[in-house]
Order: structure tokens, then C-alpha cells, then sequence
């Protein structure tokens, strides 16, 4: 009889003693069957206890599980890194300050192909896998896009068995966790290692010395030191990342700050000074507390540039002390490129291209063309905005402050390359100001480090076509008359893993019957031979009964966490993402509110005849972004109103979803029937939140803004519900509307009007919506193009409502929708990586 494990604190208890009476406790780290995995889980219960003995719930019973898991990524872990060693091949080093990894154990399990294993594993214990793999916290280590792509291609380096390894920092706290009260949105402290996490292993051997601030000396024959300051200690976390049914399972290295016992003043605390004896050790703590601190203060402005050179610092020295290892001295530093490549995901990471150049002139003695050779040829930089205020500009005086060296070594990179450019492009002069790494300005004389990027780097890549082709002619143009082959692009992709075989497993059940093969989860341009089986019966039916499983999931966890109850035969209509006004949030609202307007005017016969829908917004907003938080408190007083009115409930619902997540994530996008890609054309660089839709059978609606127009162009321009400016517009547009030329739509003032009518609550919204009003000046002029875009939205919505009137025409969409979706594998992205940039192959665990 299996020892019954209950969620609650009452009498379902049972001590770990009782289950290993049932269940004997006995080492298996590479059990296969369902017995041997139940012994290892029961062993870890009892002889890797983190908990008292006298309990065992679904809490305890969750960390045995992942333990169990753990051993045999371990197993696989060692062998992948001792095969590198011996092979030594060129290696990838992917530095990003973000990783949204979301939980490890569906993964792992899923990547292991021992998914079934486990969950008859688990019934020994009388439990259910999905209520065990429901007590993980996500990793709090991102915030959105970025993080998840760099998260996306860690799963996919291991799957194509590339030598890689993600680096990043080890957050106690992350961003935040999102509440939502009546006041709209609440910032609370993350809690996802309040215990500890299960998948990471500490490596007390690795630890790298950390200096900030502190000066310069000039030695004798003309060398340069950094010395004196302070200096912290950077100590590894490596998380195991399992390829797809391969061997391989490499690392995210993530560093942790910490100060060491001699820093502890032992004299002061026992005179009764006990804050100021351990002053670096609450330094080093605060380095790793939380991802992007605010940065309106110089303190906060310090700590990010900590952050950033803390990853870079430490990655380096790791990287430098890994390509010794395999040489014997004096090193031939020419060799360093063709062993490794640096990704800098975004200009986060940026410090890495002046910190190499220190560590290879004042520690291994080159000089300065030897190191600019070196350190160019290793680094490549991936662009993902073109958005002025997300191209990181840093104060000078504030990184002559805490990098001495670093500025000098700035300077004269940025003095070599005025020379450059003095000497052989005169056609160039007048841009210089602009192309210059160094904006001297005497009023806010900054370091532009996207700038330092381009300059610096072998190759510069954007992440989909439309964004590449802006940085070439737009943003970057001058630097590609220079270096016409330096730039690339590499359209981003998604893990078909997470992506939709483990958080569909319905829909991929289908996918796999009707193409008769499971290889598409690997090669994910097979999904085009759904297309001869678009209009089949047989085929929509199964669809939609996938579809509607998603849709009830995803209704029964939305009650859950918001308490409101919504229809699974409405349509599903869903826009999750970082609240930004220029992914337009606000465009979106403001046409549920028309909506809900032109509802209450009709009469009940009328309301029959409307297509039924429930619309659901969620992403946290930054706290210091006073436009998206208001956004955020719109969605819920109109949420508020709307849910509660008798007379239009039952055709739409307004719900905002809390904590916005990768979990999350796994449960709205299988559920979503239509899904809101509608950024101002030219502003989003990629999106994947919109691969993972379309991947799941969702239709997009969406601008030709970043990738959404390459998944138009695949899954077909009639699959695709399309609005608004394009990209080439939007110049022309928002000059018009400086002068006084925009004439805005009917509709689109009605639907201001009722909000400052009061019907959504007291809440004072004219802040925002002078932000769409005006023609011009700080903080108004529409110059997102919300009032411009409105009507065509407002049409290609109803569009959207006639089609899903038309089951049939509804789900041949669907099914075309997912089987064009081949291109937006991250298997791909990498593939092309891999070859064009990083030039390193495939070194298979044998």
C-alpha cells in the first residue's frame, strides 16, 4: 500500500520514515524504470533531507523528485564537459543579464524522455507528477524577451550538442513578483530561492576576484596596473541544461557576489560598530539582490554598473582560466579566438570588450594590437532595440569612478577610431560626433556603449529581418559604409520543447499522429506537411478538442488566481508582455472599452448576434514607469466594471493576469485562440511570445512590426489579421501629427471620452490620455500612433469576429498558423549562430 502524501498541513502528514517503510530508500542516480526512480526519490528524502523527518508533503516530496532528476543530469553533465576537455574544441560563451528559464523539471524529465517513468514513479507515493511539478518557483533571473531567448538557446546549444555555456547572475530576488490590488499593480520581493533551488550546484573552486574604483599606477617601463578600492569575490552556480534525448547537458554558469572572511573587521564588531565590520560583505550582497535596481540615483546608477561588470569580469577570468587549462605556457594569445567566442546579448554585457583588453595587456603583458586583435576577433554583440532610451548610455563620471582603467582603455579605443575614420573616410567627418564612442557633451558627457559594441565587435547582428534591415539603414548605417560585412541578421526562434510539446501535449499528440512521426520536435519545418490536411474534418475535430482542453486548463487556472470565472466557448483573446507603451497595451484596452460601449447601447437581441469574448491582458510594468503602471490600473477598473455588468458579462470579460511568467506562459498560450502582436510598426525588434502562439494554433493580429512579418510571410497573409502603419509610415505620420495635420477617428475620441467620464472609477486617467493627445512636446503628441492605428484596429477586430464565427474557416487558419511555423525554432537561430558567427560545430558526448 503506497504512503498517501497530501498538500494540506492536517492529516495527511507522513514522516519520511513511514515512506521509506513502504518505499525502501536506496541510491539509484541513473534509475530507468519506475521502481528504481521511487527508491532514488525515497533515498533523497531521507538522506538529502533539507526538511524535519516528521513530514512528507507535496513541498518535501517535490525537492526528492528533483534531486532524483538531478543525479542523472550530473551523470551527463561530467561526461559532457570531460569530452569537451579532451576534444577541446572552439567553444561559445553566451553572456546575457538575463535568463527566464522558467521551472526545470517538466523540462528535464521531458528532455530525458522519462517523462511517463516519473509519473508512475510518483503513484507509488499515491501522487500525481503535475501536482509535484506545480510546487517549483520559476527562477526569477529575467524579465522578458531577452531573458527567455537566451534561455530558448541554451536549450538549443545542448540539443545540437554545440560546446556552449549561458553565463549570468545569481538574483536572491530577481524583478519582482506582481501583485494586483485595487490600486492597480503592487511590487512585492520574489521569493524563488526564499528555501534554495534544487537544480543549482554550487563550485566553491571557482571564485574570481572582483575590483571596483580604486586608480591606476603607472609602472616604470610605461605598464598599467588597477589597484587599490575594494575588492569582492565572484563564486560560481552552475545550473544543468539536458539537451533534447542527447547525452549532451552543458552549463548556465551563474555568479554569485560575496565578500570573504578577512573583510569582516572582528575589532569593530566586538567595539559595538556591527554595521560598519561587515560594510563588504553588505556591499558584495546587494551586487546580486535584484535585476536592473532603479537607477535614478548615482547609487543606483553604481549598482547596475556593478552588475554589469561583475558578469563581465568574472565570466572572463572563468573563460581565460578554462583556455589556459588545455595549453602549456607561455600562451600563444593568437590562438584565444579560434577556442572561443563571446555573445553579448544586448549592450548589458558590453564591459566585456574593455575588461578583455585589460585582463589581456596589464595581466598577460600584450600590447595593444595584440590584445584589440584578440579581444575583436572573440566578441560578436546581438542588438535588440532600436529604442533610444534602451541604448545604454553610461554617465563618464560615474565609470571613471568605479573603472579607472576601463574609461582609459575606452578613451583610447575611441581616440584609434576617430584617427581611423580623421584619416580614411573625409565623407564621414560631420558624423564623427554621432559615430564616436565618447559623447563629450560638458552638460552629460556619457559612453555610448552600443557604439562600443559595433566598433569593437567581429559581427553585429539584429534578431528579425524588418530590425536588421532598420539597423543597416537607420541606426547603424554609417558603421556598415565602413564594415559592409559586419552585420547580420539572425531571425530569433523558440524551443519546440517547452514551446509546445510539453505545455500542449494535446495539440502535439495530433501533430505527431497525422505526420506520422515525432521527429517535427527536433525539425520543425515538417510541421508544413499539416498543410495537406488543413481542411480535413477529422483533423479540426481532434484540433478543436485540443484547442478546448488548453481553453478549460486555462479557464480553470485563471479562477484560480483572479477568482473570475470565464467561458471556454468565448474567444480567447490574449496579450501577454512587458507593459511598454509602445507595445500598446493601451491601444488594446481602448478598443475593449469601444466595445464594451457599443454592447450596452445595443439591445439584447442585438448582443446575441456579437461574437462572445474574453480578452486577457497581463506583464508587469517597471515601477518607475508612471504611463504603464496607469495602463495596468486601466485594464483592471475596466476589468472591474465590465465583469460585474450583468447585461454584457456574458459577451465580454476583461481579466488581468497577475505575475506575468514563464509558467504562466505555459498555460495561457495553448489556450489562446487569438493573440495581440500590435507594437508601433519598427519598434519591436523581434517578439517570441508571437512564435510561441502561432506555433500553438493561435492567430495573430498584430502590425508588420518585428517578426510578425516573417511568420505572415510563412503561415500565409490570409492567416493573419494585419492593421496599422508600416514601418516605412511612421516617420512621415508622426511628422504630420507635429503639424497639426492628424485628424483622429470618431471612434477612437468616443472611447477616450468614456473613460474621462468616470464609468471605470475615480482613478485620475487624464495623465495618460494627454499622452495620446496634442501634436507635439514631451509626454504628448500620440508619438506611439495609438489614435492613428485605432481604426484600422477597430476593423481588422471585427474581421477577427466575423472569421470566428466560422468554425471551419476558424481552425483551417489554426492549423496553417502552426504548420508554418517552422522557421521559428531556436534550433535554427543557433544553427546559423553556430556557423556564420561563431564558427564552431557539433562535439557530440559519445
Amino acid at each position: 500500500m503506497a504512503a498517501k502524501i497530501e498538500a494540506n498541513g492536517g492529516s495527511g502528514k507522513v514522516g519520511v520514515s513511514a515512506v521509506s517503510a513502504k518505499i525502501p530508500a536506496v541510491a539509484h542516480p541513473m534509475a530507468e524504470n519506475s521502481d528504481e526512480i521511487a527508491y532514488n526519490i525515497s533515498y533523497h528524502a531521507q538522506f538529502s533531507p533539507h526538511f524535519s523527518p516528521f513530514k512528507f508533503e507535496l513541498e518535501q516530496a517535490y525537492y526528492a523528485t528533483a534531486e532524483s532528476v538531478r543525479d542523472r543530469l550530473i551523470r551527463q553533465w561530467n561526461e559532457t564537459y570531460a569530452h569537451f576537455h579532451k576534444v577541446d574544441p572552439k567553444q561559445t560563451y553566451y553572456l546575457s543579464m538575463e535568463f527566464l528559464q522558467g521551472r526545470a523539471l517538466t523540462n528535464a524529465i521531458g528532455n530525458l524522455n522519462i517523462q511517463d517513468a516519473y509519473a508512475n514513479a510518483l503513484r507509488k507515493f499515491g501522487l500525481e507528477l503535475e501536482e509535484i511539478t506545480e510546487q517549483e518557483k520559476d527562477a526569477a533571473l529575467g524579465n522578458g524577451g531577452l531573458g527567455r531567448l537566451a534561455s530558448c538557446f541554451l536549450d538549443s546549444m545542448a540539443t545540437l550538442n554545440l560546446p556552449a555555456w549561458g553565463y549570468g547572475l545569481r538574483y536572491r530576488y530577481g524583478l519582482f513578483k506582481q501583485r494586483i490590488t485595487r490600486e492597480g499593480q503592487e511590487e512585492v520581493a520574489e521569493d524563488w530561492l526564499e528555501k534554495f533551488s534544487p537544480w543549482e550546484v554550487v563550485r566553491h573552486d571557482i571564485l574570481y576576484p572582483i575590483r571596483f574604483f580604486g586608480h591606476v599606477e603607472v609602472n616604470p617601463n610605461g605598464s598599467r596596473k588597477w589597484v587599490g578600492g575594494e575588492v569582492v569575490q565572484a563564486l560560481a552556480y552552475d545550473v544543468p541544461i539536458p539537451g533534447y534525448q542527447t547525452k549532451n547537458t552543458i552549463s548556465l554558469r551563474l555568479w554569485e557576489a560575496k565578500a570573504s572572511a578577512e573583510d569582516f573587521n572582528l575589532f569593530l564588531f566586538n567595539d559595538g560598530q556591527h554595521d560598519a565590520a561587515s560594510v563588504l560583505h553588505s556591499r558584495a550582497q546587494q551586487i546580486c539582490a535584484v535585476l536592473y535596481p532603479g537607477d535614478t540615483t548615482e547609487g543606483g546608477k553604481l549598482l547596475r554598473l556593478k552588475q554589469q561588470f561583475f558578469l563581465c569580469s568574472a565570466s572572463l577570468q572563468d573563460i581565460i582560466s578554462r583556455f589556459k587549462e588545455r595549453r602549456q605556457g607561455p600562451w600563444n594569445w593568437s590562438e584565444f579566438p579560434t577556442k572561443v567566442a563571446v555573445q553579448l546579448n544586448d549592450t548589458h554585457p558590453t564591459l566585456v570588450i574593455p575588461e578583455l583588453m585589460r585582463l589581456l595587456m596589464d595581466n598577460e603583458e600584450l600590447g595593444w594590437e595584440e590584445a584589440w586583435d584578440v579581444t575583436s576577433r572573440t566578441v560578436a554583440y546581438t542588438n535588440h532595440t532600436v529604442l533610444p532610451e534602451a541604448l545604454e548610455k553610461w554617465s563618464q563620471p560615474v565609470m571613471w569612478k568605479l573603472l579607472p582603467r576601463h574609461m582609459e582603455i575606452i578613451q583610447e579605443i575611441d581616440k584609434r577610431f576617430t584617427a581611423v575614420i580623421s584619416t580614411t573616410r573625409l565623407d564621414l567627418e560631420s558624423e564623427l560626433a554621432t559615430l564616436r564612442i565618447l559623447d563629450d557633451n560638458p552638460q552629460k558627457p556619457v559612453v555610448r556603449m552600443a557604439n562600443l559594441c559595433v566598433v569593437s565587435s567581429h559581427a553585429v547582428n539584429g534578431v528579425a529581418q524588418l530590425h536588421s534591415d532598420i539597423l543597416k539603414s537607420e541606426l547603424f548605417a554609417n558603421y556598415v559604409s565602413i564594415w559592409p560585412t559586419k552585420f547580420q541578421n539572425k531571425t530569433n526562434g523558440i524551443t519546440p520543447r517547452r514551446w509546445i510539446q510539453f505545455c500542449n501535449p494535446e495539440l502535439s499528440r495530433i501533430i505527431t499522429k497525422w505526420l506520422k512521426t515525432d521527429k517535427w520536435v527536433t525539425n520543425l519545418d515538417l510541421l508544413t506537411g499539416l498543410r495537406q490536411f488543413a481542411d480535413n474534418e477529422d483533423l479540426q475535430e481532434e484540433w478543436l478538442s485540443a484547442k478546448m482542453a488548453s481553453k478549460k486548463r486555462l479557464a480553470r487556472y485563471v479562477l484560480q488566481v483572479t477568482g473570475e470565472s470565464i467561458d471556454p466557448d468565448s474567444l480567447f483573446d490574449i496579450q501577454v508582455k512587458r507593459i511598454h507603451e509602445y507595445k500598446r497595451q493601451l491601444l488594446n484596452i481602448l478598443g475593449v472599452i469601444y466595445r464594451y460601449k457599443k454592447l450596452k447601447e445595443m439591445s439584447p437581441e442585438e448582443r446575441k448576434k456579437s461574437t462572445p469574448r474574453t480578452v486577457m491582458i497581463g506583464g508587469k510594468a517597471f515601477a518607475t514607469y508612471t504611463n504603464a503602471i496607469r495602463i495596468v490600473r486601466l485594464v483592471n477598473d475596466v476589468g472591474a466594471v465590465v465583469n460585474s455588468d450583468p447585461e454584457v458579462n456574458s459577451f465580454l470579460k476583461v481579466v488581468f493576469v497577475p505575475n506575468y511568467n514563464v509558467s504562466v506562459a505555459e498555460v495561457l498560450i495553448p489556450g489562446s485562440e487569438l493573440s495581440q502582436h500590435i507594437s508601433t510598426a519598427g519598434m519591436e525588434a523581434s517578439g517570441t511570445s508571437n512564435m510561441k502562439f502561432a506555433l500553438n494554433g493561435c492567430l495573430i493580429i498584430g502590425t508588420l512590426d518585428g517578426a510578425n512579418v516573417e511568420i505572415r510571410e510563412e503561415i500565409g497573409e490570409e492567416n493573419f489579421f494585419l492593421f496599422g502603419a508600416t514601418a516605412e509610415d511612421v516617420p512621415r505620420l508622426r511628422k504630420e501629427r507635429e503639424n497639426g495635420l492628424f485628424k483622429p477617428d470618431p471612434r477612437f475620441e468616443e472611447a477616450k471620452k468614456f473613460i474621462r467620464s468616470g464609468v471605470f472609477g475615480s482613478y485620475d486617467y487624464s495623465p495618460l490620455l494627454e499622452s495620446l493627445e496634442g501634436n507635439s512636446g514631451y509626454g504628448r503628441g500620440d508619438y506611439f500612433l495609438v489614435g492613428h492605428d485605432f481604426p484600422s484596429y477597430m476593423d481588422a477586430q471585427a474581421k477577427v469576429d466575423e472569421v470566428y464565427r466560422d468554425r471551419k474557416k476558424w481552425l483551417k487558419m489554426s492549423i496553417l498558423s502552426t504548420a508554418g511555423s517552422g522557421k521559428f525554432s531556436s534550433d535554427r537561430t543557433i544553427a546559423q549562430y553556430a556557423k556564420e558567427i561563431w564558427n564552431i560545430e557539433e562535439c557530440r558526448v559519445p
